[in-house]
């Protein structure tokens, strides 16, 4: 009997920037780096990556290439001014000409922002995502991104603003502007294999949450609602197996392609999870990934009244055996379940103490606007001391 072998995804988009998407399309940077005229970039990732083969390899690949690339690796896992900062000199002292942004979340949110303050004389945080703010860059000062995800979660890679910790107020701001997109993407799923169980579950609940959170704000855009929906099915079909198989080259695929998808859709709006999982990852330094895994059915379940006609649209979408919103929450946490996320904030040493800083820092957070529901401090408190002691 012969087994036929799998067809993997491959593909180059141009939706929401151009992606060069598929299996060892990694090989293609020192070309990528060329056409776009970077004779020297500088490599951005975060300090356990910039240990690892896939970086080396990468950066030998450029030097042999006549691409000489330097790294850069001082990004902490919520990475804050000082980060971009002390990217910032080390781009301009070493006369590079552009940002391969390369990693996690986190890196790519570095990368981003290096990318955006090498030009600028203004603060960081003049650029926060509040009115206008975004006019005040000079985008002639800006740096070229390519951009290369390695974990299916935050989508950063299509995304137009980099989350930021703000070491005085102790808080996540987003800095946007819209070239903040990097020009291009490297999405090869193979980058994502050595991602040990627990970070594949992380990012792929962070991914999910994007999904989620779009589908279920309250505003008008069907194009993001179907993207959001496409998502969630691709994570539902394939997270398990990416957990459980982390060779599985399909299910990675599908985890990259719908981490990008997430993250495309949420330009419609996010909530509840987000606004409070980014003061929380800012004081307590968190995983931003398992903040979401673990807020989301707490968050869902005091949404209900507002979601719970889309949620049994959901259902149908997801085929689940009931189409109700109990039948959706009991399967996320069946599948929080299966992939080992814990069921409290507890369990990750978060207690209760500061529930009335959380709830008024969740409410003052730019992502509490998409909610379905207006929230108060208190809502967001309760909500939070909800997830610290798994009352569901």
């Amino acid at each position: 009997m012969t087994t036929t072998a799998p067809v993997l995804p491959r593909g180059n988009f141009n939706y929401p920037t151009n992606i060069k998407f598929g299996c060892g399309r990694i090989g293609e940077l020192a070309e990528y780096c060329q056409s776009m005229g970077m004779q020297k970039p500088l490599l951005v990732t975060d300090q356990g990556l910039a240990k690892l083969a896939l970086i080396h390899d990468a950066v030998q690949a450029n030097n042999a290439a006549g691409v000489p690339t330097t790294v850069f690796s001082e990004v902490k896992p919520n990475p804050n001014g000082a980060n971009i900062m002390t990217g910032v000199r080390q781009y301009i002292d070493g006369n590079h000409d552009g940002i391969i942004a390369f990693g996690g979340g986190s890196a790519l949110d570095a990368g981003k922002a290096i990318a955006l303050m090498v030009g600028q004389s203004r603060p960081i945080w003049d650029f926060e995502d509040v009115g206008d703010n975004w006019t005040r860059v000079n985008t002639q000062g800006m740096a070229p991104v390519i951009a290369i995800p390695t974990t299916a979660g935050t989508g950063s890679e299509v995304g137009r603003a980099s989350v930021i910790v703000d070491e005085t107020s102790h808080s996540k701001k987003i800095i946007f502007h819209p070239k903040m997109l990097p020009a291009l993407v490297i999405a090869d799923p193979q980058l994502t294999v050595p991602l040990p169980k627990p970070v594949t579950a992380a990012t792929g609940m962070d991914a999910l949450s994007h999904c989620l959170e779009a589908y279920c704000a309250p505003f008008y855009h069907p194009m993001a609602d179907g993207i959001a929906l496409e998502g969630i099915r691709l994570i539902k079909t394939n997270l398990p197996t990416a957990c459980s198989q982390g060779d599985n080259l399909v299910a990675r695929s599908n985890m990259l392609i719908a981490s990008s998808m997430g993250a495309t859709a949420f330009q419609k709006g996010l909530g509840a999870m987000h606004a409070l999982a980014h003061p929380l990852g800012a004081i307590y330094d968190a995983h931003h990934g398992l903040l979401n895994a673990i807020l989301m059915p707490y968050v869902l379940q005091r949404n209900r009244e507002a979601i719970e006609d889309k949620i049994r649209h959901l259902t149908l979408v997801l085929e689940l055996d009931s189409h109700t919103f109990t039948a959706f929450l009991d399967f996320i946490v069946a599948l929080r379940t299966s992939i080992g996320i814990p069921h409290t904030l507890a369990q990750i040493g978060i207690d209760a103490k500061r529930d009335t800083e959380i709830g008024n820092l969740a409410t003052q957070d730019p992502s509490a606007g998409g909610n379905p529901l207006p929230l108060s401090a208190q809502d967001y408190a309760m909500i939070f001391s909800n997830a610290v002691n798994g009352i569901l």
